[in-house]
């Protein structure tokens, strides 16, 4: 026994010098090959409604509408880490429940720089709490969303603000939802909200003077309702995956066969938060990869 526990304490000094050399060893090839910066986009699993997490390839952050209830704060820390308590940029896309009662809680749990929307005045008990939510936060610098817009996200990644071009605050909501066109090097995400068709054809008339505008993922309007994600639209973008964020057995009947079939025939993979929980797309600038394709 006393031969065996000598043996034991005479090989620690050189599990130890192994365990040093392993750590120099990776500290010096994690300085050698830095990581290349990526950014990434984060469709976050909050049920029927949307929520997205665009992390800019500095560390910039911007959270895209805050789903319909609590389940924001349930899923930001997996993507963010449990610490990292700020975001720099909160967008409300249109004013509709599903999209914005988990924002007031991010505002009450996160330092939250700008807030942008789209000027729509909230009619209803949870978007009166948001703008009160909104106003009480000093720090917090209010925008309104219009087209021309750029949002820099560091490292040369940037979001266009295409849509509301005008005035929407006479409008329906969802025709006055804010569209943005993420784009980091020659790849690319449209991040509709709930716009609807006629939205969609709109841009599709203003922005694509040979009928397209390339988008690497499409981020389905309305979560998959027959009245968005077109045929001109998908046509004008072309994407090669298109997200839907819609919650497990919704009564609306999202996505609807409708909106699959056309996502289909155009060729794209679909990929949808009922099927896969939260959607995670990396780009380097040059590809998008997503979940277990990482």
């Amino acid at each position: 026994m006393l031969v065996s526990s000598m043996q034991r304490y005479l090989t620690l000094p050189y599990a130890t010098a192994l365990i040093l050399i392993g750590l120099n060893v990776y500290v010096w090839y994690s300085y050698t090959h830095p990581e290349p910066p990526r950014l990434h986009v984060s469709v976050l699993d909050i049920g029927q409604g949307d929520s997205i997490l665009v992390q800019g390839p500095t560390g910039i952050q911007m959270l895209v509408d805050g789903g319909p209830d609590h389940s924001v704060l349930r899923q930001l820390p997996k993507e963010m880490g449990l610490f990292d308590r700020s975001i720099d940029l909160v967008v409300e896309t249109h004013p509709d429940k599903d999209h914005i009662a988990g924002l007031t809680d991010v505002l009450g749990r996160y330092s939250v720089s700008y807030f942008l929307s789209p000027g729509i005045p909230g009619t209803t008990a949870t978007a009166k709490g948001l703008a009160q939510a909104v106003s009480v936060e000093s720090n917090v610098h209010a925008l309104t969303a219009r087209r021309g817009m750029r949002i820099h996200l560091g490292g040369d990644a940037y979001a266009d603000v295409l849509y509301p071009d005008r005035d929407v605050s006479h409008l329906d909501t969802n025709e006055g939802s804010v569209v943005m066109h993420l784009v980091y090097g020659s790849t690319s995400f449209m991040l509709t909200g709930d716009a609807p068709s006629d939205i969609e054809d709109h841009l599709v008339a203003i922005d694509t003077s040979d009928g397209e505008l390339p988008t690497t993922v499409l981020k389905a309007g309305h979560h998959g309702s027959k009245y968005s994600t077109d045929d001109a639209w998908l046509a004008a973008l072309h994407p090669q995956f298109v997200a839907i964020s819609a919650g497990a057995n919704n009564t609306y009947g999202h996505p609807s066969p409708d909106a699959i079939s056309r996502i289909k025939n155009e060729g794209a993979k679909i990929l949808s938060t009922i099927d896969f929980g939260t959607l995670r797309f990396v780009s380097d600038g040059r590809a998008v990869l997503t979940n277990g394709t990482l």
